[in-house]
């Protein structure tokens, strides 16, 4: 009985932490890789996310800052900014919720779910019945990769 508990602990624990780690954001119109976001887990048991590194072109700046932004990330550096805030676990549900997500190009913030689906990251923010789901990928260093 031991080893049977223990295993569904373990394999739980895993559906909660799934969602830890560095994951490639996906452009909604563009369908290109438009950021890092690392998404990690405070001592307070929350989920949070930050960005670490933009796909930028060129033209673009490289270390912009969210001026659109109306709460303490306003002109904050967008690199580094902590854009996913509060995610708390659904062991009934197994998602994370009633956090919020930050999109530094508009400087809204709107409610967020997370979960896992076939490896790949679902991020919906949404105000009230309104959302809108994307989709991130695992990113795996290329050392990692082998190509």
């Amino acid at each position: 009985m031991t080893i049977l508990f223990s295993a569904i602990g373990f394999a739980q624990k895993g559906q909660k932490e799934e969602a830890l780690g560095v994951w490639i954001t996906i452009d909604d119109e563009t369908k290109k890789p438009k950021s890092l976001v690392e998404i990690y887990m405070k001592p307070n048991g929350k989920l949070y996310g930050k960005v670490i590194k933009l796909f930028r072109k060129p033209e673009e700046d490289q270390d912009p800052v969210c001026d659109k932004c109306t709460d303490d990330r306003k002109n904050k550096k967008i690199i580094g900014m902590e854009v996913i805030r509060d995610m708390v676990w659904n062991e009934k549900e197994k998602v994370w919720e009633d956090g919020t997500i930050c999109d530094p190009k508009n400087g809204k913030i709107y409610d967020c779910k997370l979960w896992v689906e076939n490896g790949k990251l679902q991020v919906r923010g949404y105000i009230a019945f309104l959302y809108r789901t994307q989709t991130w990928i695992k990113y795996v260093p290329k050392e990692k990769r082998g190509d």
